[in-house]
């Protein structure tokens, strides 16, 4: 199992009540039906919690996706779908793709809470 993880800045001009209401609303539901997102196992959304904006809402990273797939040819997969173009079409529409940060891991080493002490070599 991998996980591409992704640390997440909204378009400039978006108010952060619109980068989430696409993100949920729109994004969310073009990769669960798209052809490329059948490569996924689990797509995870975590939004940045309006209320941490508090009248700054420049600094920091607006939300952490994370995705799920089998392997790392399964992660190959999804991006050469004939449909994954439009969904970076998606991406670059409520995304700061310059700001984008991303990283490909293994199977998680769980250190506390349920779980512990296991680790997983799959």
């Amino acid at each position: 199992m991998v996980r591409l993880t992704c640390l997440l800045r909204r378009k400039a001009g978006l108010s952060p009540a619109e980068f989430h209401a696409h993100w949920r609303e729109v994004h969310g539901p073009l990769i669960e039906a798209s052809r490329s997102g059948s490569h996924v196992v689990r797509y995870e959304q975590h939004p940045r919690a309006l209320e941490d904006y508090a009248g700054d809402d420049d600094r920091g990273f607006d939300g952490v996706t994370v995705q799920w797939f089998e392997s790392l040819d399964a992660y190959r997969a999804h991006m050469a779908e004939p449909d994954f173009p439009d969904i970076w079409v998606d991406i670059e529409s409520f995304l700061d793709t310059k700001k984008l940060h991303f990283i490909l891991t293994e199977h998680p080493q769980v250190v506390m809470g349920d779980g512990a002490g296991s680790f997983p070599l799959a």
